[in-house]
């Protein structure tokens, strides 16, 4: 009586939702138990494994790539996946998930190795949507269904970071110096328009004051009836103003005229009142 309670015990399976069991009949595949009750021929079926239909999550390591251009990074990825034929998870391959796994790493690395370091840090999504695409075939053989694949971390190794900061702190000082030298330039360029501008007008100047002076003596020429008397006015007057601006010159200690200039000038004005 008690071995017959235990034969029926062995013959009936109730599997959990979201699991499926594999049946082997005398160390062969035969089928497959769903959730729910189950019966089996006791001491010849046996089940071989419990696999777990819900998705699993699978953590895959950190590992060391090289880029194109020769540069280190580190990169990590997780990845959810699902069994959807328990045959093939089982038979298929010894261990699925090392499998999966594995060709992740192997797979990541590749597509990396393809890609130079800046296009590697700032394409993750598309490192993600290759990643997924050259995978899902090989681990559909497996019975297994990729649904996503996450890139957690990709960033450059502790030495490549150094090396990264000294080029950008390289960078940012010979943007300051073409900035300083671009102000110096700018500012000269400006002190030399400036002063271009003011050697024109002074030239401009002299040019108004000669023609002053020519029409001046044109005048003086005409009220004099054309003697040599108006030119030596002007050079008298003009003598004058300029002995006036050295005397109020700030600098000026000392004036020096010639001793003969008030005859000079007693004769020019006595002339021109004859």
């Amino acid at each position: 009586m008690f071995a017959v309670v235990v034969t029926l015990y062995k013959g009936i399976k109730i599997v959990p939702q979201g699991e499926e069991w594999v049946i082997e009949k005398l160390g062969k595949f035969s089928r497959i138990l769903h959730p729910g009750l189950n019966l089996i021929i006791p001491y010849i079926d046996s089940v071989r494994q419990r696999i777990s239909t819900r998705d699993i999550i699978m953590d895959i390591p950190q590992q060391e790539v090289i880029t194109k251009d020769n540069a280190v990074i580190r990169t990590n990825a997780i990845a959810f996946v699902r069994v959807t034929n328990p045959k093939d998870a089982l038979y298929g391959v010894e261990d699925f998930q090392l499998a999966i796994s594995s060709l992740i790493m192997t797979t990541l690395r590749s597509i990396i190795g393809e890609m130079k370091l800046d296009e590697a840090l700032s394409n993750r999504e598309m490192i993600k949507a290759r990643l997924k695409e050259s995978i899902i075939d090989d681990v559909a053989d497996w019975g297994v269904t990729v649904k996503s694949v996450e890139i957690q971390d990709i960033n450059p190794s502790g030495s490549m970071q150094d090396s990264m900061e000294r080029q950008a702190a390289a960078e940012r000082e010979r943007r300051a110096i073409e900035t300083t030298a671009e102000g110096n330039k700018n500012a000269a360029i400006l002190e030399a328009q400036g002063k271009l501008e003011a050697s024109k007008l002074e030239a401009q100047a002299q040019v108004a004051l000669a023609q002053a002076s020519a029409k001046a003596m044109q005048l003086i020429a005409v009220a004099t009836e054309g003697k040599e008397l108006p030119a030596m006015f002007l050079l008298g007057d003009r003598y004058i103003n300029t002995l006036e601006k050295m005397a109020h010159s700030p600098n000026a200690k000392f004036v020096i005229y010639p001793a003969d200039i008030q005859g000079a000038i007693k004769g020019m004005l006595g002339s021109v009142f004859k």
